[in-house]
Formats: structure tokens, C-alpha cells, sequence
């Protein structure tokens, strides 16, 4: 057979009694979006019952649409919508009710209706579990756009998933599920591009209860043909076949919809169906044509015809029984679909159709989460009440696992969890006991939370355990033997400092605690922005000065009560003798000189403000922020001076400097990449505090390498707060205020609107995070590199990772880790601030990164000590 045909499957045989529609709505699920709950109707005219969705989704905005869109004739499921302007996956998880091998029909709705008063048309991409099923575009306000597909299920529960793809918010008027039977069709997943009832009248339609799958049969008209109709039954099976027996289907048109055909106008004349597609691509059609003779013909006459698809015979010499229905599936390679029904040289009647299905085959088979995994996962998040979007298949598609999460994606199996990172996510209680049923756990991060009670010992026999970390809670009791046995052995890396009655079982419970880290400060900030004069002229009117501090000034008392210090106050005779004269000088700025010192036996950092009106207010500003933020992630401010014309400000002392001194291409100390990420992290989660943590919000201004200090242990802390502002009011969501920063970590938005805003420190953090993974400074001084993220965009098109991250590295890095991470800077750095994430977004990203590197040394490790015959190291691979 020529041309795209491929096979012709068959007038199938089955000679069946009109199908028995059901009394009730066993296995519909009818979901009216955005209704308000406990508002569930009846529809008058199908009686399918919905309900609202306020109980099965827990993201979203409900919404009505315009009054100008509520005519008479909308159906009352359009009324509603419910939206997601926040998250970039939010997901509906619908009951498979017939398990994992049930074949249902999803359908989805929507009509925007101008419900956000904003007359633009959004446009986003809906999902079935972890696969792409379709892209939403609208024409107009009130079009509605349907979603079908026969899908079978791969678990009890099917995921139907809204993406924002930054072209508007997603939204959903109508979700609705029906499960068909098992031998229902011929395909395991196909979404539907067409379902016409050929004799039906426009304007009408036929669904539920007429059909008992709820198929809605929309009416296929031409100027070109006429209808004809019959009131008698007609059955659904004929009594000739030239198909094999496996495929008996059972999902007929129901008798409403067989009842009417479609004949030319002209008897002379053939019958023409065409259908094409939207996409630009060729798709494999499944068309299943549905025919039944519904007039009784004479003895003299003879309904015979020829089916063509697309140019080519596809049936020859057809004629339908009388009151029984025949259908044939033509399977076509092809954007188009082209029907032509033509009367044979025997025939007396013209032909005749009364109904079609257009399918597009759609691969839909995927490896979601196990299962196991799936029950844990979601008990962990009730037991702790967790609020993160976790919603729709913890692992699927691997670009949006869920925040904290990890997953194995080798092979084609279920996915498994092989990290959980909760840290710093207000956790409060025990330790979960369903974490002991995640068996594929690699990495488990409770870290700086508030549990409570003993470390659980199923926690010693998660064999895949490589990474355990309970630093920072007020855990009790003694930590079982075999962990620490495993932590000896080198198969374990286990934290459990800072929790200040957990003891091990050889120790004290002081012997958990950390060490107290030491800080270095770094040189001081570029330009501080110069406040009105006439303000400073009265600050110095009121000391009475000429000089920028006189000698007689009571200067603790003012200090205090004017930035509400609590901090040891030292005279500068004391200053003098900590840093033993000023012997050590550690860092230099605009404003000033750091000195080493020592204080009770303590290295500590002094910063002495040169005498200007510049220094003075950027040492007021920092002593006034650093005595109202306490974090672990933020430089600690000791004490302060104000001596006359000495004014410094004592800090912790960082002993390994700033992170910009160890990614200059001078050092010889290579920062690896674990080191490196945990700074990063270190760094973010100071940023997170300074954004989330504070009432009202803190906005640096100035996050750049240089302000990142590390400790003898190289973990980070953001410095130097003498250009950070803090928000009027809480719910503040900017302020303008002059430009301040440094070239090359300037956020251009802030830079053009003066709009001040958190994400500019985002935009800066992701010039820093894209210096930690390139090696790469801000503005380099060779022209083609000019700024990093120039370099970067240029770079990614053409280059793999290796040839992005820092060469100095020498490949040593988890790929998929670094991967991860350049998507998160370059997802900072974006020009626009509404696209970029929240710090909080960036910290668990990168929390994913960490935990992905740290899974990845584990293993190397590990394949090195008992990597069979050739003993190879996975980092020398």
C-alpha cells in the first residue's frame, strides 16, 4: 500500500448489546478550580457532581473570572480559576482508584476569562507525572482550551502539573479524570486532537450520561453534507471482522452519537474529512472512524464506498450493517490527515459517517519515585509540617526534584532519595522514624533545627548512609555505638556538635561541642554613599566638635544609647595594647586599617575608622546593624572604641582572610570544590538571614568575594554591613536610595532605577557564586572577558562544565554538582529582578550541590579502598 498508511487495522467484529450506562460516577474524579470549598454542586445538565479543589491543593490563588465573560451560556466550571504566581511546578495528585495498571482519561480546562483584570494571555506547559504533555496558549479571554489523553497509570495516583515558563501566571478551570477500561483503545497513552459526531447540529454535544466515559462529542459540519438521524438502538459490534481477536475494544461511541450520520448534500458527490494538527512537527495519527447504517434499506439498494486516507486505499468496497456500529483504525505518519469516503460503481446510495476519534501518540512511560520512597517522603513532611512546595513526584523530572532533595537517576527503574537535606528548616521534635524507610538514603542533613530526644538507632543500620549531620539541635542522650564505629571505620562522616547534652559514648557531652570559630575581618568596603550634609553637619553640631570625636566626649553612654550597643567598650589604650601597637596590619580600605589583636587570649580583628565623615557614618551604620543580627553565617562584632578621635570597631578574627584573596589566580592554595561550595553555602545562608530573618529585612548592597571572610576551617561569613540598609517596614518590598556597591557585583536594575530590592544582593551573590565556580574575577582586563557573566554566556553554549569551572580544579568535581550550581548563579544574574530566585531558593540549591559532591568524595573513597581488581579512584577516572 503506497504513501503514509501504514497498516489498516480492520472492521472489528463484536457483536455486543447497548452497553448499560452506570447509575452512579464510579471512578470520575470532577474538580471545579478555584470553587470556593464546601460549595459543591451538581451539574443540571449532566448531574456530574464537583467539587472544589481547596482540599487537594494546598499552592494557589482561587479567582472568578470577569462578569463580562459569565454569559448564559458558559458552563458554571469556567467560573472559577485557581492560579500559581509562586513556584515554578505546582501539581494535582489524583486517586488511580483502580491501581497502577488502570487505563483513565485525564481531561483538563481552562478559560482565562480575564480573572486577574489584567487582559494578557498567559502562556505555560502542563505535565502527566514527569513528562511534557502539552503547552497552553489562549486566543482570546474566552477561549476555552481543552486537555485530553488516555493515559494508564504507572502507581495509584497520577501527577497533573502546571509549569510556569515566565510567558504569565498558570492557571486551571476544570480537572476531571475517568477511568475506562482496561482493553480500552489500542494504546497505552494517546492525547486526543479530535472527537466529532458527524450528524450532530451545531451548538450541541453529547458527554455524560449519554456517554458512560464521559467523551464529549463535539459536532463536524460541512456546507457540503447533510444529517440524518434514526430514534432506534443501534448496537455497538458488526457482524463481519478482519482483525484478529486480542484486540477487542469496547469503547464504542454511545448510541446517541451512532443514532446520526453525515451523507453528501449532493447524492453525486463524495464525503471529504481533513484534519492538521497545530505543532510543527509529524506525529503518528490514530484515527478511529466509526460507521452504522441507520436507514433500512430496500431490496433494490446497495450503501457501498471506498475509504482513502491520505491518497492512498485504505478500505475497499465498505457497507456498514444496519443498526450495528463498524469501525476501522488508520494508523498515518504525517502532520495531516486527510479522509476521503467515495461511493462504489455498485452503489445506489452515496456514503455515509457518523463519528471519528483523532489520537496523537504520546510516550508517556517514565520512572517516577518508588513508592516506598513516595509514602516516606510525604510522612516526613506531615510529621514536621513542612511548608516547602513539595508537590507532585518527589524525583520526576529531574530539573524539578523537589527543594532538599536528591535522587538516583541511573537506569530506568524507580527513582530513590539518596539525600534528604532539611537543614535550618525549623524542624521541631524527634527525629522522623519514617526516615528509617528511606533505604536508599546516601546523605541526611537535620542540621541547625530544633529536635529533640535521642538519635534514633535505625539511623545505624541505613546501610547506604554516607553523610549524617545533626550538628546544632538540642538532641539528648548518647549516640549509638554503631555510628560512631562506622564514622571510625571511614564509611561514615558524621556531625553531631552543638547539641549541648548529646554526648558520645566514650565522651562528655561537652566534648560534641564545636570549637568557637575565629574571624578575620576583611579591608573595608569601596565608596560609602555620602548622606545629606546638612544631617551630618547636626549630628556633629550636637557632639559639639570640630575634630570628627573630641577627647572630652562621655562617648560610651551616647553609643549605647543611640545604636543600642550591649558590646564590651574598650579605650583606645586598651586597643593599643591588643594589637600590640598596631604591629600587624591585616587589611586596608577607604575608611580605615584592620590590625590584628589579641584579646583574653582571643585573635580578634580591629578596624580603625580614618577620621572623616564618610568613616564615621559607615562605622555608625555597621555598629548599628551588627548589635541588632546575631547569626552564625554573619561576622560578630566583639566590642568598639569611640576614644576621642579613635573610633574602631573589634571583631572576631578570621584566620584564612577573604574568599577573594583565595580564588586570585596568585594564590597556590587551591580551594577544592567541596571547599568551595560549602562558602558558598556558608555565604547564602548569612544573605538568607540578613533577607528572611530579620523583621524588618536587611539588604547588604554590597556582597562581593572580598566581603566573604574565612575562618581557620575555611567556612564563610558575609562582612563589612557599612553600606547595608535596612527596610522602613516589614512589608516593604523596596526602597530607593542611592547608588552604592562595587563595579562588577552592581545589580544593573539597581543601578538604573536606584530600586532597591533583596534581589539585588542576589544578583550580586551570583557574581560571587560564578567566581567560585570559574576562577574567574569580575571584570577581567583582557577585553573578550570583560565581565563574568558575559564570559559565562559566551561559554555555554558550545562548552561542556569541565571547560566553565575553574581549570585550577583540574576535574576533580562532582559534574552534575558543578552543573547545578553554574544554573543557580547564572538564575541570579538574570536582568530582571522578578526572575530571580529568593536567597532561600539559592540556599537549598546549593545545600543540593554540597550534598551531591559529598556523596560523590564518599564514594570515590570508598571505590578506591574496595574497587575490586583495578583499584581505581573515581576522582583519577
Amino acid at each position: 500500500m503506497a504513501g503514509h498508511v501504514l497498516f489498516a487495522l480492520f472492521q472489528l467484529a463484536l457483536t455486543l448489546a447497548v452497553l448499560v450506562q452506570p447509575k452512579n460516577q464510579s471512578g470520575f474524579i470532577s474538580i471545579d478550580c478555584g470553587l470556593v470549598d464546601k460549595l459543591n454542586y451538581t451539574d443540571e445538565t449532566t448531574s456530574i457532581y464537583y467539587t472544589s479543589d481547596a482540599n487537594i491543593i494546598s499552592s494557589g490563588i482561587s479567582h472568578s473570572i470577569s462578569s463580562k465573560y459569565k454569559t448564559q451560556t458558559l458552563k458554571r466550571q469556567f467560573w472559577n480559576v485557581r492560579s500559581f504566581p509562586e513556584g515554578t511546578r505546582n501539581c494535582y495528585t489524583l486517586d488511580a482508584s483502580r491501581g497502577s495498571s488502570s487505563k483513565n482519561l485525564v481531561r483538563a480546562m481552562f478559560m482565562y476569562g480575564n480573572y486577574d483584570g489584567e487582559n494578557s494571555l498567559p502562556e505555560f506547559d502542563i505535565y502527566l507525572g514527569a513528562k511534557w504533555w502539552d503547552s497552553l496558549r489562549f486566543q482570546n479571554a474566552s477561549d476555552i482550551v481543552i486537555k485530553e489523553i488516555i493515559y494508564v497509570a504507572s502507581a495509584d495516583y497520577i501527577h497533573v502539573c502546571l509549569f510556569n515558563t515566565n510567558n504569565g501566571t498558570p492557571f486551571i478551570s476544570v480537572l476531571e479524570l475517568r477511568v475506562l477500561d482496561n482493553d480500552a483503545y489500542f494504546l497505552t497513552s494517546m492525547e486526543l486532537l479530535a472527537r466529532h459526531d458527524l450528524g450532530l447540529q451545531d451548538g450541541e454535544l453529547i458527554r455524560y450520561p449519554d456517554d458512560m466515559y464521559d467523551r464529549i462529542w463535539t459536532p463536524y459540519n460541512s456546507k457540503d453534507w447533510k444529517q440524518i438521524n434514526t430514534s432506534l438502538p443501534v448496537d455497538q459490534g458488526s457482524s463481519s471482522s478482519i482483525a484478529a481477536s486480542s484486540f477487542s475494544f469496547i469503547t464504542f461511541p454511545p448510541f446517541n452519537v451512532m443514532r446520526t450520520a453525515a451523507i453528501p448534500a449532493n447524492v453525486s458527490n463524495n464525503m471529504e474529512f481533513h484534519f492538521m494538527q497545530s505543532r510543527d512537527n509529524v506525529s503518528i495519527f490514530y484515527a478511529y472512524l466509526y460507521f452504522a447504517e441507520i436507514q433500512k434499506l430496500q431490496a433494490n439498494q446497495i450503501r457501498q464506498f471506498n475509504i482513502f486516507v491520505n491518497g492512498d486505499i485504505f478500505i475497499a468496497n465498505a457497507s456498514p450493517s444496519y443498526l450495528e456500529t463498524s469501525y476501522y483504525l488508520a494508523i498515518q505518519i504525517s502532520p495531516w490527515l486527510n479522509i476521503w469516503i467515495n461511493e462504489t460503481d455498485r452503489s445506489t446510495l452515496p456514503p455515509l459517517f457518523n463519528a471519528i476519534e483523532v489520537y496523537m501518540a504520546k510516550n508517556l512511560s517514565q520512572s517516577q519515585t518508588q513508592q516506598t520512597d513516595v509514602d516516606a517522603i510525604m510522612s516526613i513532611k506531615s510529621f514536621y509540617g513542612i511548608k516547602r512546595n513539595w508537590q507532585g513526584d518527589p524525583c520526576t523530572p529531574q530539573a524539578y526534584s523537589w527543594d532538599g532533595l536528591n535522587c538516583s537517576y541511573d537506569g530506568s527503574g524507580p527513582r530513590r532519595i539518596t539525600s534528604l537535606i532539611l537543614s535550618s528548616a525549623g524542624l521541631t521534635g524527634n527525629i522522623a522514624p519514617d526516615i528509617s524507610n528511606l533505604k536508599s538514603i546516601e546523605y541526611l542533613d537535620l542540621s541547625d533545627n530544633n529536635l529533640v530526644g535521642d538519635v534514633p538507632s535505625f539511623l545505624s543500620q541505613m546501610q547506604f548512609l554516607r553523610v549524617l549531620n545533626l550538628e546544632g539541635n538540642q538532641l539528648s542522650g548518647t549516640v549509638p555505638t554503631e555510628l560512631i564505629e562506622r564514622s571510625k571505620k571511614g564509611s561514615l562522616n558524621l556531625s553531631f556538635g552543638g547539641n549541648p547534652n548529646l554526648c558520645s559514648p566514650e565522651g562528655s557531652c561537652k566534648s560534641s561541642k564545636p570549637k568557637v570559630a575565629i574571624l578575620l575581618v576583611s579591608s573595608l568596603a569601596g565608596a560609602v554613599t555620602l548622606l545629606a550634609v546638612t544631617i551630618t553637619f547636626r549630628i556633629f553640631r550636637k557632639r559639639q566638635i570640630v575634630s570628627i570625636c573630641p577627647v572630652k566626649l562621655s562617648a560610651h553612654s551616647r553609643i549605647n544609647n543611640e545604636l543600642g550597643l550591649r558590646k564590651q567598650q574598650f579605650t583606645y589604650a586598651e586597643v593599643s595594647r591588643i594589637t600590640n601597637n598596631f604591629e600587624k596590619v591585616v587589611g586596608k580600605g577607604a575608611f580605615g586599617t584592620v590590625y590584628h589583636g589579641i584579646s583574653s587570649n582571643t585573635q580578634v580583628a580591629v578596624k580603625m575608622l580614618s577620621p572623616s565623615v564618610q568613616g564615621y557614618l559607615q562605622f555608625q551604620a555597621e555598629a548599628k546593624l551588627l548589635a541588632k543580627v546575631h547569626h552564625n553565617r554573619l561576622t560578630a562584632l566583639i566590642g568598639y572604641c569611640d576614644d576621642g578621635s579613635n573610633i574602631a570597631l573589634i571583631y572576631e578574627y578570621m584566620a584564612n582572610g577573604d574568599l577573594a584573596k583565595h580564588l586570585s589566580e596568585k594564590n597556590e592554595n587551591i580551594l577544592d570544590w567541596k571547599q568551595r561550595l560549602q562558602i558558598a553555602v556558608d555565604a547564602a545562608e548569612g544573605l538568607e538571614y540578613l533577607h528572611t530573618g530579620c523583621k524588618p529585612p536587611i539588604v547588604h548592597r554590597d556582597v562581593k568575594s572580598q566581603n566573604i571572610l574565612l575562618n581557620e576551617y575555611f567556612r564563610g561569613k558575609i562582612a563589612d554591613f557599612g553600606l547595608s540598609r535596612i527596610f522602613p517596614d516589614d512589608s516593604d518590598t523596596h526602597i530607593f536610595t542611592r547608588i552604592a556597591g562595587t563595579p562588577g557585583y552592581l545589580d544593573p536594575e539597581y543601578n538604573m532605577s536606584n530600586r532597591l530590592t533583596e534581589k539585588s544582593d542576589v544578583y550580586s551573590f551570583g557574581i560571587v557564586l560564578l567566581q567560585i565556580i570559574t576562577g574567574q574575577p569580575a571584570i577581567a582586563k583582557t577585553e573578550e572577558k570583560s565581565h563574568i557573566v558575559q564570559w559565562v554566556n559566551l561559554m555555554l553554549p558550545e562548552s561542556k562544565i569541565d571547560d566553565i569551572v575553574d581549570p585550577r580544579l583540574e576535574g576533580n568535581f562532582d559534574k552534575d554538582s558543578a552543573r547545578k550550581a553554574l544554573d543557580t548563579a547564572m538564575a541570579c544574574v538574570v536582568p530582571s529582578s522578578l526572575n530571580r530566585p529568593k536567597m532561600s531558593n539559592v540556599v537549598m540549591e546549593l545545600r543540593q550541590c554540597l550534598a551531591m559532591e559529598t556523596a560523590h568524595g564518599v564514594r570515590s573513597k570508598i571505590d578506591f579502598s574496595f574497587g575490586g581488581i583495578s583499584g581505581e579512584s573515581s576522582l583519577a577516572r
